[in-house]
């Protein structure tokens, strides 16, 4: 029997709509990242897992995709070196043996890499962009996927908060492209810190962040349960709760926080590094304002995203008119290429995901309708003869950036006119003895029904009917 073709769960075909919907996106994004002085790079789709382990905290080393090193890993291991009591392995030692390289997680810290590795090659700061899929080892469900494609920018060599700035820019050109309205929200993770200190629990930083990115999703009685879970009082955890209800505008939110981070709160306790995250976000929103930007930026002081790596502003946005979990995201990290023995390296950057957009722009059908094909012009064939005669016609064209088609064969009309229907190409020429004869292009546009008949020299004429 014939072996039945599938593929991978959570990974997907794209057909010829799909990647011309798809090329859209990345279009409009690259085109952006462009205007703001981003040039574009690409590192491998395998990177040794030296590389990537220990990044992502023990959550994200369990979604690496892990490579074996041959077809034949698994000859001349010694078994017995990694046998724990009974008849279980050490699978985690075991796997490091047969497989040294992994499928990358993120394009981020790739870009880390590469950074450490080119630096003297590069002129800081180091604004880069990359387009490229990456791979987790996650439940796929709507929404996630185990092969996307991230959209990342980075600016890398700079404190400067103007790159903050142009990153919100960004994301406000992008989306004002696309015509999707979002909301952006921001906070500091030295905010965070300062939580866990005035609360007392200084050392559980990543414990609070962990449970108060989840607020949205499981709601403050539940964050509350997993803090005290994790090891928090009852009383720090009564020190956080005003903080996690806090509203008002970002003014009236910069100043009760700064008050709290002063001793204001209910331990009395004082976070410099608390008030330094306010003044680092009361001079992003100072810019924010100055710059104009059209869509929703509001201060969000639960916000936490999860990657350990974050030490400043961090941001998220979301669609404000379709269900979906965040399509763009990011933050400053202080230090991530100290990793790789460059230290003192602060950059931020934010990741555009280029499979939720996707979604969003087909699911509010946002997608601009003449997509569907590239070609322009269907050249119907009707015998070897006039075939040769469209020929140079075609190649004019063809060299002032026209989509054109020859049909490949000489067969009856209503094939071709409905291969045309089919690829959505809006203009057909069907040239026969009597256009030859005249030597003229007969031209017609699918969609009105108008027709008309050009010289076939004339290539400027025909060119102003097509477009």
């Amino acid at each position: 029997m014939a072996q039945k073709p599938s593929i991978p769960k959570g990974t997907r075909d794209f057909g010829q709509r799909e990647m011309a919907e798809r090329n859209y996106i990345f279009d409009t994004i690259r085109s952006v990242f462009r205007t703001y002085g981003y040039q574009q790079i690409e590192t491998p789709a395998l990177e040794n897992l030296s590389t990537l382990l220990g990044k992502y905290g023990d959550e994200g080393d369990k979604l690496l995709f892990r490579i074996l090193n041959s077809g034949d890993a698994f000859s001349g291991i010694d078994y017995g070196q990694f046998r724990l009591e009974g008849d279980h392995y050490n699978s985690k030692a075991l796997s490091l043996k047969v497989s040294e390289k992994g499928l990358r997680y993120d394009l981020t810290v790739p870009f880390a890499r590469y950074v450490v590795q080119h630096q003297n090659d590069i002129s800081f700061p180091f604004k880069r962009f990359q387009i490229q899929p990456v791979w987790r080892a996650d439940r796929p469900q709507k929404g996630r996927y185990r092969e996307f494609y991230q959209c990342d920018v980075d600016v890398i060599g700079s404190r400067s908060q103007v790159n903050e700035l142009e990153l919100v820019q960004i994301v406000d050109r992008v989306f004002t492209l696309l015509d999707v309205r979002v909301g952006i929200k921001i906070n500091n993770r030295k905010v965070l810190t300062g939580l866990a200190e005035i609360c007392g629990f200084p050392d559980k930083v990543v414990d609070i962040t962990v449970a108060i990115d989840k607020l949205d999703k499981i709601g403050l009685g539940n964050v509350e349960a997993e803090m005290m879970e994790k090891g928090l009082t009852p009383e720090a955890v009564e020190v956080l709760r005003p903080v996690l209800l806090l509203s008002g505008t970002t003014a009236e939110k910069l100043a009760a926080m700064r008050a709290l981070f002063g001793g204001g709160s209910v331990s009395g306790t004082v976070s410099e590094t608390g008030l330094k995250g306010i003044d680092e976000l009361e001079e992003l929103f100072g810019l924010i304002e100055a710059a104009g930007i059209r869509h929703d930026v509001q201060i969000d002081l639960s916000l936490a995203r999860g990657l350990n790596y974050y030490t400043g502003a961090i941001f998220e946005v979301k669609a404000l008119d379709f269900p979906i979990g965040s399509i763009c995201g990011g933050g400053r990290y202080d230090n991530l290429t100290g990793i790789f023995g460059l230290p003192d390296m602060s950059g931020v950057g934010i990741s555009f995901g280029a499979d939720r957009i996707y979604d969003v722009l087909k699911g509010l059908d946002k997608f601009p309708k003449d997509l569907g094909s590239a070609t322009r012009l269907l050249f119907a064939v009707m015998g070897p003869e006039e075939l040769r005669y469209v020929l140079p016609v075609a190649k004019a064209l063809r060299e002032e950036g026209v989509a054109v088609e020859i049909y490949p064969e000489a067969t009856k009309l209503k094939k071709q006119f409905d291969y045309a229907d089919r690829k959505s190409i809006p203009f057909i020429s069907i040239n026969g003895s009597s256009e030859m004869e005249a030597g003229t292009i007969n031209l017609k546009n699918l969609e009105t029904g108008e027709q008309k008949a050009f010289p076939a020299h004339e290539t400027d004429q025909i060119l102003s009917f097509i477009k």
